[in-house]
C-alpha cells in the first residue's frame, strides 16, 4: 500500500510539473517593438497589419508591441531602434528603408522584418540580391512592378513627350524606382526630367517647377512624397498636370491613378511572418522576401478635374 502511495505520489507531481510548464509556456510573452518613419496612410495601414496579424496568431495578451513613430526624422529612428536593442526586444519590425537600414546597424542577434520597403538589395546595399537577404533580415517589399506603372502613363496620357521624375533624393528606393521607369520611358521615346527635392521643405518648389515644365509626372512610392502628397495635388491641379503615383496614398492626394498594393496585407504578412519567428516555426535567415498583389486604381475626382478618361480595368479608390 505504501509502494502505491508513493508512485501515486511521483505520477501526481510529474503531472503538476507537466502542467506548470504547459501554463508557462503558454503564459510566455513576446517583446516586438516597431519603428515606424513617418505618419502617413500606407505606412500606418502597414503597421496597423502588422499589429493585427500577430494580436491574431499569438493572442493579445501574449505580445507586447511597442510601436514608435521618427515623424519623419531619419536619425530619430536610430534612436529608437537602439532602444529596442538595450531592451532586449524579441523582434524588431522597421517599417519602411530608413528604419531598416537603422536596425540593421543597431543589432545582428535580434530578428528584423522590414516592410514598405521597395527594394532589399538597394535598401542594404546588396550587390546581387537573390531574394533573401540572409543573417538576421527578412520582410515584405511593397514593389510594384514598375513598367507597367510606366506602361499606365502611356495609355492615360498617350500625348505625353515629358515626363517628369518627382521623388525624395534622400531615399535610396525611391531614386530605383525612377530609375527603372526613366530607362524604359527613354527606350520608347519619351522624353524624362528629374525633380528631386531633398526633403519636405523642397516639396512645393519642386513639385510646381515640374508641373509647369512637363506633360505628365510620375511620383514613385515615396515616403516623403507620401507625407506631401496634398500639397502637391493642389499645385498639379493648378497647372492641369496629372500625375501617376506608385502607391494608393499618393493617388489619393494628387494622382489620376495608381498600381497600387495594400499596405494592410502587407503588414499582416509580415506579421505572420514575425509570429512563425518568434515561435521558433522559421529562420529568419531563410526567409525570402515577400511581396503583395498589385491592382490598378484610379481617383475619379482628380481624374474628372483633369479630364482625363480612365478605361476599364481600372477600380475607384475609396476614400
Amino acid at each position: 500500500m505504501k509502494k502505491m502511495s508513493k508512485i501515486l505520489s511521483l505520477v501526481l507531481a510529474f503531472m503538476m510539473a507537466v502542467s506548470g510548464f504547459v501554463f508557462a509556456a503558454a503564459e510566455e510573452k513576446y517583446q516586438v517593438g516597431v519603428c515606424q518613419l513617418v505618419t502617413h496612410e500606407a505606412l500606418d495601414a502597414a503597421t496597423e497589419g502588422f499589429v493585427q496579424a500577430l494580436k491574431d496568431i499569438l493572442g493579445e495578451e501574449n505580445v507586447e508591441i511597442d510601436v514608435q513613430n521618427a515623424a519623419g526624422d531619419i536619425p530619430v529612428c536610430g534612436v529608437i531602434v537602439n532602444s529596442f536593442v538595450s531592451k532586449k526586444y524579441d523582434l524588431i519590425m522597421a517599417n519602411a528603408t530608413p528604419a531598416l537600414q537603422a536596425a540593421y546597424n543597431a543589432t545582428m542577434e535580434i530578428p528584423i522584418l522590414g516592410t514598405s520597403v521597395t527594394e532589399y538589395g538597394v535598401a542594404l546595399g546588396i550587390d546581387d540580391f537573390t531574394g533573401v537577404v540572409g543573417e538576421n533580415v527578412s520582410g515584405t517589399s511593397d514593389l510594384a512592378p514598375l513598367t507597367e506603372q510606366a506602361d499606365m502613363i502611356l495609355e492615360l496620357v498617350p500625348e505625353a513627350k515629358t515626363v517628369g521624375l518627382l521623388y525624395c533624393s534622400a531615399e535610396a528606393n525611391s531614386l530605383y524606382q525612377v530609375k527603372v521607369v526613366e530607362e524604359y520611358l527613354t527606350e520608347k521615346g519619351i522624353e524624362c526630367i528629374r525633380y528631386s527635392f531633398a526633403d519636405s521643405n523642397d516639396v512645393s518648389v519642386v513639385a510646381t517647377n515640374a508641373a509647369k515644365n512637363v506633360d505628365v509626372i510620375y511620383v514613385p512610392t515615396d515616403n516623403t512624397a507620401a507625407s506631401c502628397a496634398a500639397t502637391i495635388g493642389n499645385i498639379v491641379l493648378t497647372e492641369k498636370t496629372p500625375v501617376i503615383a506608385g502607391e494608393a496614398g499618393i493617388c489619393r492626394g494628387c494622382g489620376i491613378a495608381t498600381l497600387s498594393i495594400s499596405y494592410y496585407d502587407l503588414g499582416y504578412k509580415t506579421g505572420e511572418m514575425a509570429a512563425q519567428i518568434l515561435k521558433g516555426e522559421a529562420k529568419i535567415e531563410e526567409m525570402a522576401i515577400a511581396y503583395a498583389p498589385a491592382a490598378k486604381k484610379y481617383n475619379k475626382e482628380i481624374a474628372d478635374a483633369l479630364g482625363i478618361q480612365i478605361p476599364e480595368g481600372y477600380e475607384a479608390l475609396e476614400g
